[in-house]
Formats: C-alpha cells, structure tokens, sequence
C-alpha cells in the first residue's frame, strides 16, 4: 500500500492493491467559536439576627477599643475580639449595632453569629445564664464536696469533677443539677462534661441529661415465642 502525506495542502493519497486507487481525502479545519462564561455577581443578603440591636442595661459599662470588645456587669466581666469581618458600633442612646465591614459570604454568615455572642455577653454580666441536669437511674446521685462535683454513675468508684471559677453548681434532691453562671459558654462545655459520662440510653432512658432534653426511647428485644 502507497501512501503519501501533503503538509501544504492537508490531503491524504490512498492507495490499495485490494480496492485500486482510492480518490484524495481532503482534511480542511473549521474555526471553533470561543466560548465565554458570564460572571455573575452574588449578593449576600443581610442577617435577621445580625441586623437585630441589643439593648444594653444601665448597670452594665461597655468599653470598646479598635475590634475588641469589654463588657462589664454585676455578675462579672467577659471581653471579645471581633474578626475584621464585623464591626460594632454603640449609639449614643446605648444600644449596640453589629454591622458588616464588607460584602462577602463570609462576612455574611460572621454577622448574626457575633451579634448573638456579643448579645450573650450583655445578657450573662447583667442576668446570667443556667443549665439544668436530670440524673436518672437507680443509685445515680449528686454531691458537692467544697469546689469538686462528685457524680455515681454505677461505676466502681465515684466521678471527682473540679467546679471552673466563675461557675456555679447546686445540687437539688441529690439528683438535679443547676449549673449557674455569666458565661454562657463555659457552662455550656461543663454541662456537656457532666452529661459526657452517662448519656441517657434509649432503651430505659437511664443516664443524664438535659432537663428540656427529649430521650428518643427504642422497645426493647422480644425473646423467641415457644
């Protein structure tokens, strides 16, 4: 078979001895349209909450310095340092504003979130915040021995848990709980400790938790019918 390729004018010559001579296939390029893509332009909408303004009591004394933040009430004090995402402004009536610093995702999903904590701060130094425990089971109890919280969970030996300062623990009918404080934050990660060593199981709701907290319960296996 014969073959013979043109650069100059892209054709190919075939030949074979089986079909004869084959005629000249002529290989022309098309131009390909270039295909573009549109930017589109996403617009972030402004948070509910984050647009939200917090009211501040007159016992409590805010003092802002560049993008942190001190809070100062009866209860105690908590400070916060503010991404450059945000910023927070106090008007002159008192009230306090979180506002975006720039027109991003990001900026959107940081503005309702550091309204809530600073919302949260204002709350806990002026009223604070508690979390309630259930201890259910039997010989489950609760005890304070000075600054140590002392859980039996049906282990060999009893749980010593140290009481963080600025918390609060009281101990009611040896089996609930009341964890008190101004940061909502620390008593949410004590609470979440204690409730740690004993979840409530569903299948008799034996363990501890959350006193507003809903125990989705399982039936139990049925034994074999003789």
């Amino acid at each position: 078979m014969a073959s013979s390729v043109t650069s100059t004018t892209n054709s190919c010559h075939l030949g074979s001895s089986f079909l004869g001579e084959l005629s000249a296939l002529r290989i022309t390029g098309t131009p390909v349209a270039r295909i573009g893509f549109l930017r589109r332009i996403v617009e972030c909408k402004e948070s509910r909450i984050g647009k939200r303004p917090i009211e501040v009591p007159s016992n409590v004394t805010i003092t802002m310095e560049g993008q942190d933040l001190r809070v100062k009430g009866p209860l105690g004090e908590l400070s916060r340092t503010y991404p450059r995402e945000v910023k927070i402004e106090k008007e002159a009536s008192g009230i306090l504003r979180v506002y975006k610093a720039m027109e991003t995702r990001r900026a959107n999903q940081m503005h309702g979130l550091f309204r809530t904590l600073t919302d949260n701060m204002v709350v806990g130094v002026s009223k604070g915040f508690e979390k309630r425990l259930l201890l259910v089971g039997v010989g489950y109890r609760a005890m304070l021995e000075g600054k140590n919280l002392v859980l039996n969970l049906g282990f060999s030996h009893p749980v010593r848990m140290p009481i963080p300062d600025g918390i609060q623990v009281k101990v009611e009918d040896n089996t609930r709980i009341i964890v008190s404080g101004y940061d909502k934050c620390a008593i949410g990660d004590f609470a979440a400790s204690v409730r740690l060593w004993r979840p409530p199981e569903p299948y008799k709701g034996k363990g501890v938790r959350y006193a507003d907290e809903v125990v989705r319960r399982k039936e139990g296996k049925a034994g074999k019918k003789k």
